[in-house]
């Protein structure tokens, strides 16, 4: 029979003291944070009995998330960044500030710093001669569908295996990565190759986890973006690529049926065609309305670590 002990006067000062509430310094939000996780780990160790050895089970398994770098994996599997989300939708539609595309996740891989080309780049470096070529391409415009010129659309994906540029030491520098300024229609295009979805490390920390949950570690094919100009709500969003096997059962739970577009075979592109670009092609397109705010910190992205984000300009 599982033992009562969070009533107890013994308890209730541990936590206190754990918190710090005893001590004059420190951070008062910190240590009510402090204190509810910790409540909180108590009350489930009481409510499932769990016995050291669980206890010390779970201890070193964050070390070894850390170790293995996947803490950033792991927080989307368990769809802690889905709910971010959903709490800045519910803050948005309570500030008056609903409507354009979507957001969803941002993930782990993004890298700062991107070239920055007008109207037109090429994301590849050449190098994946088997890879599908594809158009990615699109317009920027406001709620009401005026275009937005001068618009910065950073868009980042996977390779053909599935890998990121920087993180895979393999490819190029910001291989698969550019940033955009639209034209003035609001238009952007970049030609790229068609990314591959991918897979938690089969024997990582985070495939451990979900294995216990009867659940897969696998994501569709897709592509990132940032979408920014000023006076305008930052966007952070990605597009899931229709067809895939994933693309309605996301790990990482980035699927919106507004966000998952046709990757559309065309013998001929004009768009491709006006920048170079002839023959056979895969077309991409995503649209993107944004939002307009007055208030700066709306038109940023929000603060968290990113790689070289501090070298960026």
């Amino acid at each position: 029979m599982t033992v009562k002990t969070m009533q107890t006067n013994d308890v209730k000062e541990l936590l206190e003291k754990v918190a710090g509430f005893d001590q004059a310094g420190g951070n008062e939000r910190m240590k009510k944070i402090v204190h509810r996780v910790m409540h909180d780990i108590f009350q489930i160790v009481e409510d499932f009995d769990v016995t050291p050895e669980e206890f010390w089970s779970a201890v070193y398994y964050v070390g070894e998330l850390g170790a293995n770098g996947e803490a950033a994996l792991l927080a989307p599997g368990l769809g802690m960044d889905r709910y971010l989300d959903i709490r800045q939708d519910a803050e948005d539609e309570q500030a008056g500030l609903t409507g354009g595309t979507p957001r969803t996740i941002e993930g782990p891989l993004y890298v700062a710093g991107a070239p920055i080309s007008e109207r037109f780049a090429r994301m590849d470096d050449g190098s994946d001669k088997d890879a599908e070529v594809i158009l990615i391409k699109g317009q920027i415009t406001d709620e009401n569908g005026a275009p937005l010129a001068n618009a910065v659309v950073d868009i980042w994906h996977a390779d053909s295996k599935g890998a990121y540029s920087y993180f895979d030491q393999s490819q190029s520098e910001y291989n698969l990565r550019r940033r955009i300024k639209t034209d003035a229609e609001g238009r952007y295009a970049a030609q790229s190759i068609m990314p591959s979805g991918y897979g938690c490390p089969p024997e990582g920390s985070t495939q451990q986890l979900l294995n216990q949950l009867g659940r897969h570690g696998q994501r569709p094919a897709h592509i990132h973006y940032f979408v920014s100009k000023p006076g305008y709500k930052h966007l952070t969003t990605q597009v899931n690529i229709a067809g895939d096997e994933y693309t309605y059962s996301d790990f990482a739970f980035a699927t919106r049926e507004e966000l998952v577009v046709e990757a559309r075979r065309v013998e001929h592109s004009e768009t491709a065609a006006k920048h170079g670009v002839n023959g056979p092609i895969t077309e991409v397109e995503f649209n993107v309305a944004l939002v307009a705010t007055d208030k700066p910190e709306l038109q940023q992205r929000h603060a968290r670590q990113r790689a070289l984000e501090t070298d960026a300009a």
